[in-house]
């Protein structure tokens, strides 16, 4: 009986360790591994040195400015996995912020006047979809142009100033500028629910199913009947709705519409999105990752203040991050392609 009963229970531990290491396995090759691991060491070696750094409030405060950069760079991971790429995404960020701040100067509702800008960016969204689809111009051309584009006619429309007057104590500035749910503020909690459902749109939808297949091997996906073109709209729809919400987002926390803005966010973006899993080859797209590579790219920036290292060092830390993190994803997918 006793041997019996010992045996069983070296059966169930040897399960539970299997499902241990299975799980384990399974999260070291997750595709947002690598940028939750560079993550979480930036905080352990920062915070080291300067406890505040990971102190509630702070990194709270990270999570916070970086979600304008990272809403975009969840809207591009759709874009990345059908090997395009959408770098107007800054531009249609500044539009967006001052079209709703003129609107509300001219006496809009501020309610109908984000709506209305984010209408504007999604309508950007369909213009880039149209020259990268119809007319045929890569997508790196046509939406780095289109970037400038918009910033000119964000300038064009402000007159190259600040749109400021904007009236603080309305409920669109009180809730999405500063209001906040059990203690996260309300911009994070959008953040959060963007990247839910997204990431429930990329694995369970078969809009998700065909963006993935389309980057893996876009001539099999075109034979096997999925639309290639309608797909790859749909994205740049999403992408342009996305930098129209933060945009909006932008607005409502700074309470004025600055048409210079912006500056480097498509790059950082980009760059988030990549280091955090998802390929310029495309075939492979993790919103989570790219969220948390965005994240990792203005908590880079922030960590350097703590060092009091100076402002023209940033770009060179940022771009040596970008290298390490991209480079030890690489290393991992070749050592998972050999042992697969």
């Amino acid at each position: 009986m006793t041997t019996t009963t010992d045996s069983a229970e070296a059966r169930t531990r040897s399960r539970g360790r299997n499902m241990l290491a299975g799980t384990l396995k399974r999260l070291v090759s997750a595709d947002w591994f690598s940028a939750v691991t560079a993550l979480v060491v930036l905080f352990a070696v920062v915070g080291a040195f300067h406890p505040a750094f990971v102190s509630p409030n702070q990194l709270m405060n990270v999570v916070q400015q970086s979600v304008y950069v990272a809403l975009m760079a969840a809207g591009i991971v759709f874009l990345l996995t059908q090997g395009e790429v959408d770098l107007s995404v800054a531009g249609n960020y500044v539009l967006a912020m001052v079209s709703a701040a003129l609107l509300i100067q001219a006496g809009v509702n501020t309610w109908l006047a984000a709506l209305i800008a984010l209408v504007i960016s999604t309508l950007v969204g369909a213009l880039n979809a149209l020259i990268v689809q119809v007319i045929g111009i890569p997508s790196l051309i046509a939406t780095l142009a289109m970037g400038w584009v918009l910033r000119g006619l964000a300038a064009a429309l402000s007159e190259g100033k600040q749109i400021i007057g904007m009236p603080i104590d309305d409920s669109f500035f009180e809730i999405v500028g500063g209001g906040s749910f059990i203690g996260i503020p309300v911009s994070v909690w959008i953040l959060i629910i963007t990247v839910a459902v997204l990431t429930v749109v990329l694995r369970a939808t078969p809009f998700g199913f065909r963006a993935r297949e389309v980057g893996s091997n876009p001539d099999a996906a075109k034979f096997a009947g999925i639309p290639v073109g309608r797909t790859k709209v749909t994205a740049f729809l999403l992408c342009g709705f996305l930098a129209g919400l933060a945009g909006i987002i932008g607005l409502a926390f700074f309470t004025s519409g600055d048409p210079t803005s912006g500056g480097g966010f498509e790059l950082f973006a980009v760059a988030g999105a990549v280091i955090g899993g998802n390929p310029l080859t495309g075939g492979t797209a993790t919103v989570f990752g790219g969220v948390v590579g965005a994240i990792l790219l203005n908590a880079v920036s922030i960590a350097l203040v703590y060092f009091s290292i100076p402002a023209v060092w940033s770009q060179f830390a940022t771009g040596a991050v970008i290298i390490l993190a991209v480079s030890l994803d690489g290393l991992m997918r070749s050592r998972r392609n050999r042992h697969p």
